[in-house]
């Protein structure tokens, strides 16, 4: 049995591999990794925060919209209809889109208590924005997850 084992052909995502999308969506103002992509948030600039989400040009598609977005420490949540961000789907029709929010709008949609700020260091905020993005073709991508730095 271990010979027949040993000599399959393995098709597929086999728990080791890295299991790459066709069509990557990129945080192109990102400006960690952690290891999932981080922007950044100023408590002292009114707490604005903003992912800039792409598709590469030469990918050939497009983001027809977005259609889930959520909020949470887990995948889960975007996969399932319930207690999401945003309510409705956004049309996007183009290669980038820009998610625009803040933290008080975080902590209002379930996102929890800002954490005391370092002066020093930024703070990473517990949850993080998951989006389920429809493609041009239909296809649909869930692609990293955003954190939120937070800084003074």
């Amino acid at each position: 049995m271990t010979v027949a084992m040993v000599s399959c052909k393995k098709d597929g995502f086999n728990g080791l591999s890295d299991n790459r999308p066709e069509v990557p969506v990129i945080v192109t103002n990102a400006v960690a990794f952690r290891p999932d992509p981080a922007v950044a948030a100023s408590v002292s600039a009114g707490g604005a925060i903003q992912s800039i989400l792409e598709i590469p040009e030469s990918a050939g598609r497009t983001i027809k919209e977005v259609t889930r977005i959520a909020l949470s420490n887990s995948y889960t949540r975007i996969q399932g209809t319930a207690n999401l961000f945003n309510t409705a789907p956004i049309q996007v029709n183009n290669r980038t889109w820009t998610f625009n929010t803040s933290l008080a709008e975080y902590t209002a949609r379930g996102g929890g208590a800002i954490p005391s700020i370092s002066t020093t260091a930024a703070t990473e905020l517990t949850n993080r924005f998951y989006f389920l993005i429809t493609l041009d073709d239909g296809t649909q991508v869930i692609p990293m997850p955003v954190r939120i730095l937070v800084r003074t």
